[in-house]
């Protein structure tokens, strides 16, 4: 039974069990897909049905990453199927777990306010809100905010952090933005915002 109860895998050349990022990437990003789905759903229909699916289903993946195993998880093992022919990007386990653990305790609150109690208020919305962009920025940004938040709590103690964010350093030329590329997506962004306006 400990063989399936742990968390984090041992690999060789890393000091601290570990994680495969591209793994965590693709099962938020799934996650968030079906998150954002159904809660428009229920901000346009005013129906929370699929809303209490998804939370629950979000609670129970949450719980098997965090008590369990994370390799276990649905979202995960579908997140390892699409990202299996790519090299893993190891990351350390203790961050990642800390992470997990802000969504799973998010996930209980949702659960218990959205499927046990049927409330109607305005704090699952913010909680919702703050799924996904925990979500949205793993996926799309490949920044973990409980994995920075944890550092912040913990200096020195996390290791092999996403994109080694984890520990400063100076930016590369190509990671420098100039003041022309600036403008040129302010104001892109900008006339973009300002004709979606308009046009509602």
């Amino acid at each position: 039974m400990q063989n399936y109860l742990h968390f984090g895998e041992t690999v060789a050349g890393y000091s601290v069990p570990v994680l495969n990022e591209r793994e965590a990437r693709a099962g938020a990003g799934i996650l968030f897909v079906f998150a954002l789905l159904s809660f428009l759903y229920a901000y346009n229909n005013m129906d929370f049905r699929y809303t209490q699916i998804f939370v629950t289903f979000f609670m129970l993946d949450f719980f098997i990453r965090v008590v369990i195993n994370p390799a276990y998880a649905p979202s995960l093992i579908a997140g390892r199927f699409f990202v299996s022919t790519q090299t893993p990007e190891y990351v350390g386990a203790a961050q990642k777990r800390f992470a997990w653990s802000i969504g799973l305790i998010l996930s209980i609150v949702m659960f218990t306010l959205i499927v046990i109690l049927e409330m109607m208020t305005p704090i699952k919305i913010w909680i919702c809100l703050a799924c996904l962009i925990l979500l949205f920025s793993e996926t799309a940004f490949g920044i973990c905010i409980g994995c920075v938040l944890y550092n912040r709590l913990f200096p020195n103690k996390a290791a092999y952090c996403p994109g080694d964010m984890c520990v400063a350093k100076i930016k590369q030329p190509i990671q420098r933005i100039n003041w022309l590329q600036a403008l040129l997506a302010v104001t892109a962004f900008g006339v973009a915002g300002w004709l979606a306006v308009q046009a509602s």
